[in-house]
């Protein structure tokens, strides 16, 4: 189907046949395998590996924390990661398993309720994987009749987003995170332990909107990821979209050349793009600018397919006017 997939003309054009649309592209900037770590995050990694420790990854939003533990588990050959999302009311219970009271009481107001309390216990990232480390038949007395049987493996737990919760979380978390281990109150304090050779492989990631106290982040390998250089980000856009690696490619170096100058602190926008929307707009121009060697020739382009980059209504005029300068540069190069 060829662009504008969507017109929003009022012309009364009404498809008669519902509109074919192209298979989402999402997805290609998701597989696991085509994350590229920089050297710092692989060292981290291999020392938290060989200490069992978790990595504590920091950095701004969009420089991979997230898919870094999905990449992750993939090298390894596991299973995809076990993932927990941090929010503001987050308990570190929550990080291993749930209890659903208020549905067991309204299941005994209606003569519902089950004959067992296992049916309204919800199992979590942490607990899962510290589950997982045991033999099926040991821990099955404290799992609901549906669980489905499993061997003994290892998983890769994600806390995505820790600094969004409580500040007494993290500090909660101190002996399970070391000892790995979990009681289960409500099944008279069953403690349910990971088996060593087993260890789940934790990875937290944080935004840095506060601090996170000492000690956590002595149980912690930390590292600050840094937003990529230049070098790295055309690999990084090769690795995912398969675009010509070479800086000299006139496309690759329009597009980074425009990502650079609305990340630059004087252009003043609140939320800078990050490699993520970078990779997501390159995406973008490559199909909307199909069959030119490079689609950023065309300004307009570059405005159309603004909103994979700018993500607040404050920085449009901002990003706008980065432009309209850069598109001004351009002109005395192009006549002459």
């Amino acid at each position: 189907m060829e662009l504008p997939f969507y017109r929003g003309d009022a012309s009364g054009n009404r498809r008669q046949v519902a509109a074919s649309l192209p298979i989402p592209q999402r997805s290609r900037l998701l597989n696991p395998e085509s994350y590229i770590a920089d050297d710092g995050l692989r060292d981290a990694c291999n020392v938290a590996l060989l200490l069992g420790q978790p990595l504590l990854l920091t950095g701004e939003p969009g420089t991979g924390k997230t898919q870094f533990a999905y990449n992750l588990a993939w090298e390894l050959g596991f299973e995809p990661p076990l993932k927990f999302e941090t929010k503001s009311d987050s308990t570190a219970r929550d990080l291993f398993y749930t209890y659903d009271a208020l549905k067991r009481f309204q299941d005994i107001q209606s003569g519902l309720e089950s004959s067992t309390i296992l049916n309204y216990i919800s199992y979590q990232a942490l607990g899962l994987a510290i589950l997982r480390t045991r033999p099926w038949d040991e821990v099955k007395p404290y799992l609901p009749a549906d669980f489905g049987a499993f061997q003994p493996q290892r998983s890769v737990v994600l806390i995505d987003e820790v600094d969004k919760a409580p500040r007494d979380f993290p500090n909660d978390l101190l002996n399970e995170l070391e000892q790995l281990y979990f009681k289960v109150s409500e099944l008279e304090n069953a403690k349910i332990e990971a088996d060593p050779a087993l260890q789940p492989l934790v990875v937290i990631t944080s935004n840095s909107e506060k601090d996170l106290p000492d000690a956590f982040l002595r149980r912690c390998i930390y590292y600050n990821v840094p937003f990529p250089t230049k070098e790295r980000l055309t690999h990084i856009i090769a690795s995912h979209l398969g675009t010509n690696t070479d800086i000299n490619n006139a496309f690759l170096r329009t597009a980074l050349d425009i990502f650079d100058r609305l990340r630059a602190p004087e252009n003043g926008l609140r939320k800078k793009p990050a490699t993520a929307e970078l990779l997501g707009w390159v995406l973008t121009l490559q199909r909307f600018g199909e069959g030119k060697s490079n689609p950023l020739e065309d300004r307009s382009l570059v405005l159309k397919t603004l909103s994979s980059l700018i993500k607040t209504a404050e920085d449009i005029p901002k990003a706008r006017g980065v432009i309209e300068r850069w598109s001004q540069e351009q002109q005395p190069l192009q006549n002459g």
